[in-house]
């Protein structure tokens, strides 16, 4: 092979290199819209779920979908968010997810313990937490359950509270 083949070579693998690195990036992007997608659907499933859960249970008032604070340039994103004032006085936070991992676990009590900051008008009120998840590896339940957090999976088109017996649920209340 001559020096001028072997250049020719070595700049069509470069070129190459590059078309394969634009496809990768185009299917990651995709693959990254479609899992968005996925977590907006079982959000959207679970909220039916929730709102009735944290009427009946919880006995909230008011309640929304993706409730979202901005303060000091940081933002808190609630999946959903119910709360009651008087009798209850409590906050419950519900995170959504396909597949729970133990990372969300750990991400949610951060959040969880941010509420007070984020939304200071619930200032003295109970804050709770609930995972819906819809796949729940077998090791999470004991996992959730020690971090004082409710767990709710679906079952028959339902997400319903799969918390141990005696189960006490911690107040990330400041």
């Amino acid at each position: 092979m001559t020096d001028a083949e072997l250049r020719a070579l070595v700049k069509n693998l470069a070129v190459s290199q590059r078309e394969t690195d634009a496809q990768i990036d185009r299917v990651s992007k995709q693959l990254g819209k479609l899992g968005n997608k996925f977590g907006s659907f079982t959000e959207g499933m679970a909220f039916p779920s929730m709102q009735r859960l944290l009427v009946e249970k919880f006995g909230a008032e008011f309640i929304a979908p993706r409730a979202e604070r901005r303060r000091g340039g940081e933002t808190i994103e609630l999946d959903v968010m119910g709360y009651s004032n008087g009798k209850t006085n409590r906050v419950v936070a519900v995170e959504v997810k396909s597949h729970l991992r133990a990372e969300h676990l750990d991400e949610f009590v951060e959040m969880l313990e941010k509420i007070p900051k984020f939304f200071p008008e619930h200032k003295g009120k109970e804050v709770i937490g609930i995972l819906a998840a819809v796949d729940i590896p077998a090791d999470m339940p004991k996992r959730v359950a020690k971090a004082g957090i409710h767990l709710a999976r679906i079952s028959e088109d339902n997400f319903r509270l799969v918390d141990p017996r005696g189960f006490r649920a911690k107040s990330f209340a400041a």
